[in-house]
């Protein structure tokens, strides 16, 4: 717009006017236009080091040939360095390292089989799976407890709850007994045939005593 001609003058209407009819600071037109005409890309601001990044990424190398060690981490490397007297940041080295593929080689996973159920652990009726779990609680008197609790997974009702000092694997089975009371009419064994219990691989849970 600073070159188009007026038509009423005759004459070009100038930067200067445009930035102040558009309120437009003259710097910021000049460092637009220093941008465009420069194709450079903005290096890394600070000291460099000790050495530049092609030198440091040679001493990388050298430093992973020589360990006895086999998939190393940035942090292992940047401290062999720093142990030779090559003293750079950790941030450097793993930057490095990861744009010259010299990071430690990641572990493959592979492909898991089916799962232990269908896809989901909601139910079509109660009393099919109970979740049960531990969880630690302090109360103003007497300490921590420890708070066991079994939830049905249909409706996510309560089935069982106990509070107890102890976390024992005997402990863990009254929330199982109060549900089997509740919902089957009485505790004895086979009464509750068809029902599974999820739980975590806590140590309770883990138990002799607890999976018989």
């Amino acid at each position: 717009m600073s070159q188009a001609c007026s038509i009423s003058v005759g004459r070009i209407y100038g930067l200067q006017r445009v930035c102040r009819v558009w309120q437009i600071p003259r710097s910021t037109v000049y460092d637009h236009r220093a941008r465009a005409r420069t194709t450079r890309v903005p290096a890394r601001r600070g000291p460099q080091g000790p050495c530049s990044d092609a030198d440091l990424v040679e001493h990388i190398r050298r430093v992973i040939q020589e360990s006895p060690f086999h998939g190393e981490g940035h942090r292992k490397i940047w401290a062999r360095l720093r142990f030779q007297g090559i003293r750079t940041s950790k941030d450097r080295t793993r930057r490095l390292m990861r744009e010259y593929g010299l990071q430690a080689p990641q572990r493959v996973g592979h492909r898991h089989g089916p799962k232990a159920h269908d896809g989901t652990i909601l139910t079509s009726q109660p009393n099919e799976i109970w979740g049960t779990d531990i969880t630690t609680a302090v109360t103003t008197k007497e300490g921590k407890a420890a708070v066991f609790v079994a939830v049905d997974h249909f409706n996510a009702e309560c089935v069982g709850i106990h509070a107890s000092k102890s976390q024992s694997r005997f402990e863990a089975l009254e929330p199982l007994r109060q549900g089997v009371r509740e919902h089957f009419g009485a505790f004895s064994e086979n009464i509750a045939a068809g029902l599974t219990v999820r739980h975590d691989h806590g140590s309770q849970y883990m138990a002799d005593d607890f999976q018989d």
